[in-house]
């Protein structure tokens, strides 16, 4: 029995970065083997193990073979007699492909590490194209090293181009496409993962209204960096730069969508892309079977982002309607996300991701003026039922008044 650290942790060892989950692989054992030294087996599909003391798993070195659609159909086979190399083999990009002894000596039998050094992203075999979820996973892997440098090698993003012509994308599970897109979408450059699978094809059919948005003008003065993708793009990327959280990211992703259905001969111009937008952002979030905080917030965000910018000109009529519409009272911090994705938004422009956002803390202080209204006196003077909720709205009008006229001074 030989044991060996395989993957992320020998591959971010050598780049210098914090290696936080380590996978082994073992060769030469069987399942009794492992059961013998306490291991725990876990996973239906091949045999995985669970370390008796330190929790980390550990995989039989196994082969595989394709004999079905998407990511799940394929055949595993594991005994004593599988090399490290042939396991190894049957990963995605060489520079996942090395392994580590006890006394850190590598095999990297597929040139992982001249990888590393070229920066370049490449596939082990042509077996790569059997697995479509390793369009995303190198999509992914992308958004992760740009900031060092990495780019797909050309030949990989061919191959990654035959997968998304193949259709084979499309036998992907919702579960497994979102548990990618999530990991991406919180990278430090998120944008590079939409880049990419847009230019392999991959966009096109996983989210054609995302990839909609290339190609379509806003107006100059408002948009200098006019193309309604590369600003989606911008809105990402300063998301990430503002560590903002995968309900934002999301909401960022999507939040123009309407755009891409406006005709062309309305161009640039994009009225009532907001409205227009939501049964799309709504299609995209059951697609993916997003998370539920995630789908509500990319709904309002694409319902109300122009209602955040133009935040300072609105009627207090108009701002109780906006805080009732995100129950501020109940749910706080969902308006702050919707708050920090106006922001993003606003920055997401060529030219301007420094220009502040006063219409930030005049939301959060509308929001502070309605909830300061009690309740108690109201019932004290005998309302209750849908009175007491017209009274509340009364006084809680009242207050935005206030606050306009007082922030107005």
């Amino acid at each position: 029995m030989q044991i060996y650290k395989v993957g992320g942790a020998v591959r971010d060892r050598l780049l210098g970065k914090p290696v936080t989950d380590i996978d082994w692989v073992v060769v030469g054992a069987t399942t009794e083997e492992m059961l013998a030294k306490g291991f725990r087996p876990v996973g239906a599909d091949f045999p995985v193990f669970l370390h008796p003391k330190s929790g980390e798993e550990y995989a039989l070195a196994r082969t595989e073979r394709k004999n079905g659609r998407g990511y799940g159909g394929f055949i595993f086979h594991a005994s004593p007699d599988v090399t490290l190399e042939e396991d190894l083999i049957r990963r995605d990009l060489t520079i996942n492909a090395m392994a580590e002894d006890d006394q850190q000596n590598l095999t990297d039998p597929y040139h992982g590490q001249r990888d590393l050094e070229a920066r370049l992203l490449r596939h082990v075999s042509p077996a790569f194209a059997e697995d479509p979820l390793r369009v995303l996973r190198v999509a992914r892997f992308a958004a992760r090293y740009a900031e060092l440098g990495f780019t797909v090698a050309p030949e990989t993003l061919e191959l990654m181009r035959h997968l998304s012509e193949s259709g084979e994308l499309e036998a992907l599970t919702a579960e497994r496409s979102w548990k990618e897109i999530a990991r991406a979408l919180m990278e430090d450059q998120p944008q590079v993962f939409i880049e990419v699978l847009r230019e392999c094809g991959a966009l096109k059919v996983l989210m054609p209204e995302v990839d909609a948005l290339f190609g379509v003008p806003q107006p100059e003065a408002h948009h200098p960096e006019i193309d309604t993708g590369v600003h989606t793009l911008s809105v990402l990327e300063q998301a990430a730069l503002h560590k903002q959280p995968l309900t934002v990211r999301w909401a960022c992703l999507l939040h123009d969508l309407g755009k891409g259905l406006t005709p062309e001969e309305e161009w640039p111009r994009h009225i009532a892309h907001e409205h227009k937008g939501l049964k799309l952002i709504k299609a995209v979030n059951e697609r993916f079977k997003a998370p539920k905080d995630c789908q509500e917030l990319a709904l309002l965000v694409g319902k109300y982002h122009t209602h955040g910018h133009r935040a300072l000109e609105l009627k207090a009529s108009t701002l109780l309607e906006l805080l009732q519409s995100f129950d501020v009272y109940r749910r706080p911090q969902r308006f702050e996300e919707f708050i920090a994705a106006c922001e993003m938004d606003a920055r997401g422009r060529k030219g301007l991701e420094q220009r502040s956002y006063p219409q930030a803390d005049y939301l959060r202080g509308a929001a502070t003026a309605a909830r300061s209204v009690a309740v108690q006196p109201l019932l004290e003077k005998g309302f209750k039922g849908p009175e007491l909720g017209e009274a509340i709205k009364g006084e809680r009008l009242k207050a935005l008044k206030a606050y306009k006229e007082a922030a107005s001074v």
